[in-house]
């Protein structure tokens, strides 16, 4: 590695933090009903960091969680009972402890969102598995299954300079090494990338740095592939009581 690339991603770091003024969570209601069925509706949480907020659209119906239930409502013909929670600015850590404890006691489906401030803020692999592993364990309390999402394409942010851009990118996809290994060892989480060749400036929202509206749009989609490839969609709802808490739900 070039040595003076730790200082050149430093530098651009701090140019970034300074000039880029990122766009804020989505408004409006967290939670919402798509659909009209005499079925039990799916019930599916998305759970994370800014991207699960919806930063980059006004309200969450454009955002990730809301594509995402219309997706799978237009697509299955049942109704989807959505809702959210997010945190601007959340590491796996904080996921983990504050916002899990928020999620409603049973789910059909849970999409994680996370690893981007992991990467931003430079915590290691180590720390990385030790939260997404308690992640999964209380996610498994409440759904019968875990969509892991991958870290966000860094490589194709426009707001970012080319060096730091190629720095988190390399950063992110050793959390996604480590996230396929955690979801490989289980039955209930499945990982998935984050996106594919189709990242183009009308991706991400006026930041640079979040989704636009079009983004979310195809990002649900192919989570909505996922979901639907593995019959989740067309299964009834989970049935019987959550296990009881286990000890990796207690806070710091």
């Amino acid at each position: 590695m070039n040595p003076l690339r730790p200082l050149v991603v430093a530098a651009q770091g701090w140019w970034v933090r300074r000039t880029i003024h990122l766009l804020p969570p989505a408004g409006g209601p967290a939670s919402g009903l798509v659909g009209d069925s005499l079925a039990e509706p799916l019930r599916i949480a998305v759970v994370g960091e800014s991207t699960a907020a919806g930063a980059g659209v006004a309200v969450h119906q454009d955002g990730f969680a809301g594509a995402l239930a219309h997706g799978l409502a237009e697509s299955t013909g049942r109704a989807v009972l959505w809702s959210v929670v997010g945190q601007f600015g959340a590491t796996a850590r904080r996921i983990r402890h504050r916002l899990i404890p928020q999620l409603g006691p049973r789910y059909d489906l849970v999409v994680l969102l996370a690893g981007a401030n992991d990467v931003l803020s430079g915590r290691s692999a180590a720390e990385w598995r030790a939260d997404l592993t308690a992640i999964l364990d209380l996610l498994a309390l409440r759904s019968g299954r875990t969509i892991v999402v991958g870290t966000p394409p860094f490589a194709s942010f426009p707001s970012l300079p080319r060096t730091l851009r190629r720095h988190l990118a390399e950063s992110g996809q050793a959390l996604d090494e480590v996230a396929r290994q955690v979801c490989a060892t289980r039955e209930d989480a499945e990982w998935m990338p984050s996106a594919d060749d189709q990242v183009g400036p009308d991706f991400f929202a006026a930041d640079g740095f979040h989704p636009s509206a079009i983004g979310y749009r195809r990002w649900a989609e192919l989570v909505r592939e996922k979901v639907e490839a593995s019959s989740l969609a067309a299964a009834p709802p989970a049935a019987g009581e959550p296990r009881p808490v286990t000890a990796s739900e207690s806070t710091p």
